[in-house]
């Protein structure tokens, strides 16, 4: 079978092959192709030693003593951010790793001969694959990839257990984890990430081997050894998977969220009242899951928004009451995410939409000035966020609409509060300019030659600069601007009568 690889990996794999080494790609990279996903980062594994690699790719970055240099070639990558000149292509030296004092990097590596040496120092078995280039024909869409047959090597049997949709350590998994802790945090990241929607699948699902899962849970203390911000990082990628709730109720039931979040235990079997069905924790995980939102602060803020409510709880049964626990939670929420070293305003964000998710709303009752506000007090700019944060709110509620008329006729308030409103103020010359211009004194005929102005601005765009609008003005003072400013003013009437509909029509509100 044929695979797409982008041409400077491809040159790299051919360099170091006429050169006499060994070339593979190797890891999530080949995982990746075989599942027909596209690959985030591309990594080559050879028997050639650095110091070989260095010479035959000079263009190089090479600071560490692992074994890894970083050839530096052209940006092909979609992801790469724009500000980088140039992307890298990992190139490693076969190796063995021993001696995991700090439960992350091993204290001795050692170099090997063998690519099967190699991959058994690997977390998981479909992370150990490994695939050489046999031949390639360049592809006919792009000049940037090339269509590629290549030839697998699966040591660890990582193609079958892809197969049977199952995450499992290669060798002994205590071992692994003994190694590096967060692959315990990185086995349940891929579980999130591979699943598939149960509604769409009718064969097995992706799941962690049995052996696995139960190191896993083993081994759960051993998150206190590795620093948060790497701990961070994979729950950020759970979170932003597409089974982010399915990820984070992992995290629980393996007895790894009270090193991560405790405070989130706090809901587990926490009842709510008349306006829930759920848990304080199934709400909570209900709403991660329904976030419409992408955006890493907004799918925090949907998990953690009733995060206070076990700390603010009052009665029980269908009339408790939670007071407070928007504003009780938004404290929570900054200490969460601060501790997890989460950037400032990743912890800003995500904590004013937790304070503010409670925000009240209801048609005929709230003014424009209140909707005014509201946008003061969240920013306009944070205003959808804060939307998709209320309607994973309601959706983890069990209830069946996202989006009531009452939301979107809010949208639709806000909406019309934010644009400019319609008033002379858009014209490119004032009364100022008039009186010095026309050499005409203060008075109601300076108002009148502005509305006039105005009205016919609306009807043509395009004679609103000084100089037109000038010249109009001189020819207005020979007429009737009393008759002229009661058109003008049914005229500007109308314009905004006819953009508020349009408003309107955009949210579907009558």
């Amino acid at each position: 079978m044929e695979y797409p690889l982008p041409l400077p990996v491809i040159h790299i794999l051919e360099s170091l092959k006429q050169a006499g080494f060994e070339a593979y790609i190797v890891g999530g990279c080949v995982r990746d192709l075989l599942l027909k996903r596209v690959p985030k980062d591309w990594d080559i594994t050879t028997n050639a030693e650095p110091e070989q690699i260095q010479a035959l790719f000079p263009d190089h970055v090479y600071e560490n003593t692992f074994g890894t240099v970083g050839v530096k070639v052209k940006r092909f990558h979609p992801l790469t951010p724009p500000q980088y000149e140039y992307d890298i292509i990992e190139v490693t030296t076969y190796r063995t790793e021993t001696g995991y004092s700090d439960h992350r990097r091993p204290d001795q590596v050692t170099f090997v001969t063998t690519l099967p040496e190699d991959l058994a120092r690997r977390d998981f078995t479909i992370n150990a694959l490994a695939a050489s280039l046999d031949h390639y024909t360049p592809s006919k869409d792009t000049s940037e990839t090339a269509l590629c047959t290549l030839s697998l090597v699966d040591t660890f049997d990582g193609l079958g257990d892809m197969q049977k949709k199952v995450i499992r350590a290669v060798g002994n998994p205590e071992q692994r984890f003994e190694e590096d802790a967060l692959r315990i945090m990185r086995a349940i990241r891929f579980a999130s990430e591979l699943r598939l929607p149960t509604k769409t699948i009718s064969s097995a699902n992706w799941s962690i081997d049995a052996s696995t899962l139960e190191a896993v849970k083993k081994y759960a203390s051993s998150l206190n050894t590795i620093s948060l911000e790497r701990i961070r990082d994979e729950f950020s990628r759970i979170i932003l998977s597409p089974n982010a709730a399915f990820g984070v109720e992992l995290l629980r039931t393996t007895g790894l969220l009270k090193y991560i979040i405790p405070e989130l235990e706090e809901g587990v079997g926490v009842g709510q009242n008349l306006h829930h069905i759920y848990t304080v924790w199934e709400h909570n995980l209900r709403a991660l899951e329904t976030c419409p939102s992408p955006k890493l602060h907004v799918r925090l803020a949907a998990l953690l928004h009733d995060v206070g409510k076990p700390r603010t709880k009052q009665g029980d049964g269908y009339r408790s009451t939670f007071y407070n626990h928007d504003h009780v939670g938004a404290r929570m929420t900054k200490i969460i995410l601060a501790r997890l070293k989460y950037p400032k305003d990743i912890v800003e964000k995500a904590t004013l939409l937790v304070d503010n998710h409670l925000f009240y709303y209801n048609v005929g009752e709230v003014t424009e000035a209140s909707v005014r506000r509201l946008i003061k007090k969240v920013g306009l700019e944070n205003m959808h966020d804060l939307m998709d944060v209320r309607i994973s709110d309601r959706l983890g509620s069990g209830v069946p609409k996202a989006k009531p008329y009452k939301l979107r006729h809010l949208e639709y308030m806000i909406d019309k509060v934010s644009h400019d409103p319609l008033s002379v103020k858009m014209l490119k010359i004032n009364g100022q300019d008039l009186m010095r211009e026309l050499a005409i004194a203060p008075g109601p005929k300076i108002g009148a030659i502005l509305d006039v102005l105005l009205a016919e601005t609306i009807e043509d765009p395009l004679i609103n600069t000084r100089e037109k609008l000038l010249t109009r003005a001189r020819v207005l003072l020979e007429h009737n601007l009393d008759e002229l400013r009661t058109l003008a003013q049914e005229k500007i009437e109308e314009k905004r009568n006819t953009d508020d509909q349009s408003i309107k029509q955009q949210h579907f509100v009558q």
